[in-house]
C-alpha cells in the first residue's frame, strides 16, 4: 500500500482562524484514508461542490462571521452543558468556530492525552461503516465547570453540532434518509492509522445528552471538524468497518512503506 505523507503546517491563519490540514492518504483502491487536524470558520457553510479555493471562500465570508448568525448563533454560556444548534441548512459557522477555537486551546495545553477521534455510523445506510468526522478535546485540570469532563461528555455536549456537521460532510451516507438514528463512536486521539490497520476498536456512545453532569461546562471541551479536500469531496474520506461492539471485522495488518 503506497503512502504519501505531508507534514502539518504550523502556521495559523489568524484572519480566518484556519489550521492547514495534515494528510496521510492511502491509494490501496479499497479505502481513502485521511488524517486531518484542521478547522474552518465556515465548514458548515462551505459549498461542497464549489471549485473555488477554500481560502477564497473564507475571505469572502469573514465579514459575515463577525456579525454572527448560523445555527447556534448565540455563544454558549460558560455554564452551559451543550452547544446549542438549530440544524438550519447553510448555517453553523459561529458554534463551529467556537468549538474549533476551544479545541485548539485545549489540545495545545494538554496534547494528545486530551484528544479522542470521533466517528459516525448510520445503521440505515450501513450497519458496519463508520465515518471519521473529527476530534474532540477536553480539559484535564483547571476546568470552568466543577468536574473533569469525561470523553463521553465531551462528545455528548457537542452531539448535535457533530451530527449536523457529519450529515453535511457526507450526505451520501449520513444525510437525508440515512440521517435517522445516527450513532457516535470514538477511539484514542490521533489513532486513525491504527484504526485503518484494524489494531484499534471503537467505543460506542450509549448515553444521551441529558446524562451530562450538572457540574459539567461545555467551555471545557472542543471539537475539531474533519474537512474533505480534493477527491474526498465526492469519494469520501476515512471510513472503517466495525461490528456491533466496535471491533474490527478482519485481522490487523501492516502497511508497506
Amino acid at each position: 500500500m503506497k503512502m504519501i505523507i505531508c507534514s502539518r503546517s504550523s502556521q495559523l491563519l489568524s484572519l480566518l482562524t484556519l489550521v492547514l490540514p495534515c494528510h496521510i492518504t492511502s491509494f490501496s483502491g479499497v479505502q481513502s484514508t485521511s488524517l486531518h487536524q484542521s478547522r474552518c470558520n465556515n465548514a458548515l457553510n462551505f459549498p461542497r461542490n464549489d471549485k473555488r479555493s477554500m481560502l477564497h471562500v473564507m475571505k469572502a465570508k469573514i465579514d459575515g462571521n463577525k456579525t454572527g448568525g448560523g445555527f447556534g448563533s448565540v455563544a454558549p454560556s460558560r455554564s452551559s452543558k451543550a452547544r446549542s444548534v438549530s440544524g438550519n441548512a447553510g448555517s453553523g459557522a459561529k458554534p463551529l468556530r467556537i468549538a474549533a477555537n476551544t479545541f485548539d486551546e485545549i489540545s495545545k495545553k494538554y496534547g494528545q492525552p486530551c484528544v479522542n477521534d470521533v466517528y459516525v455510523r448510520s445503521p440505515k445506510n450501513d450497519k458496519q461503516l463508520c465515518w471519521f468526522v473529527g476530534k474532540v478535546a477536553r480539559r484535564l485540570d483547571e476546568t470552568v465547570g466543577t468536574s473533569l469532563p469525561t470523553v463521553e461528555e465531551a462528545i455528548l455536549s457537542q452531539k448535535r453540532l457533530i451530527l449536523e456537521y457529519a450529515k453535511q460532510l457526507r450526505p451520501q451516507n449520513l444525510g437525508g434518509a440515512f440521517a435517522k438514528n445516527l450513532e457516535l463512536w470514538y477511539g484514542p486521539g490521533n489513532s486513525e492509522l491504527e484504526v485503518v490497520q484494524n489494531k484499534v476498536s471503537l467505543v460506542g456512545v450509549k448515553r444521551a445528552t441529558v446524562d451530562v453532569s450538572d457540574s459539567f461546562s461545555v467551555a471545557d471541551v472542543g471539537y475539531n471538524p474533519e474537512i474533505y479536500v480534493g477527491d474526498e469531496i465526492n469519494g469520501g474520506g476515512l471510513r472503517v468497518k466495525r461490528d456491533s461492539e466496535g471491533n474490527p471485522l478482519k485481522p490487523a495488518f501492516e502497511i508497506n512503506q
